[in-house]
């Protein structure tokens, strides 16, 4: 059998040299690009672990607050020669103020039951890392009105909301879709928002409680403080004013949960 020219060789040589770089090449590429999910895969599976443990720990484990309780201030009393006196226990309530008090704490554990799922949909759909430690840094202040919120359910001998489950899901889905078609800004707007509508309700339940539940009252002031600061911190962040169809909406969607809540 007569043997190819030596040209003929060498071209075929090149041709298959060249071909195999380029397999060689492609082969690199789809490594790269598997490396890449390899990668982006874990993270996202950890966020996803994350949202799933605070949604876990927030519907069915005891909250642990960071901050003690608050309490009402034991004001002295000043007799008419100016001694000053330690005032006197506040009485009991009756049943029917226990029931009133139980209801309110129910809709105030409700609405943190909800900032816990607002907070979590917003930092699994946020990108930026510093505005992601501020909504944790506010996630864990929730927690704090979580756990106080249950305690004077407790002490009122009432129960947390039988929808609970009902309303996480629902704030979690509005966090995360805000922050992922809306992006930080339309999110923080969300925050404002809720913000000053729960700031809003508490204000209610103040005039609302029973004058001498002093200890449910203690509490509401200080949940009252922490959500203006929260309203602040994400206008400060840059949020979005909300559309007034919007607002509207939130706002109806609110009255319905406190509805509910005050007897389911």
């Amino acid at each position: 059998m007569s043997q190819p020219p030596l040209g003929k060789l060498g071209l075929l040589h090149q041709r298959w040299d060249r071909f195999a770089k380029k397999i060689t090449l492609n082969q690199g590429l789809l490594l790269l690009e598997h490396n890449k999910r390899a990668k982006l895969i874990p993270m996202n599976a950890d966020a996803l672990i994350l949202a799933a443990d605070s949604a876990l720990r927030t519907l069915f484990a005891t909250p642990r607050a960071s901050r003690a309780t608050p309490k009402p201030p034991n004001l002295l009393e000043q007799l008419p020669d100016g001694q000053m006196l330690a005032p006197a226990e506040p009485p009991q309530l009756t049943e029917a103020e226990k029931s009133l008090s139980a209801a309110l704490m129910r809709v105030n554990h409700v609405g943190e039951v909800c900032a816990q799922a607002l907070y979590s949909g917003q930092a699994l759909a946020c990108k930026d890392p510093v505005l992601r430690a501020k909504l944790d840094a506010a996630c864990r202040e929730e927690t704090d009105h979580l756990a106080w919120t249950m305690e004077r359910l407790e002490q009122l001998n009432s129960r947390p909301s039988l929808l609970n489950p009902l309303w996480y899901a629902g704030a979690f889905a509005i966090g995360y879709g805000a922050g992922k078609l809306g992006g930080d800004k339309l999110s923080l707007g969300f925050v404002v928002e809720t913000e000053n509508q729960v700031e809003a309700h508490l204000a209610q339940h103040m005039s609302q409680l029973p004058a001498h539940d002093l200890a449910s009252k203690a509490i509401v002031a200080q949940m009252k403080t922490d959500e203006a600061a929260h309203a602040r911190m994400a206008q400060k962040a840059g949020a979005a004013a909300l559309p007034e169809p919007v607002k509207r909406i939130m706002g109806a969607a609110a009255k319905v949960m406190t509805t509910v809540a005050h007897r389911i």
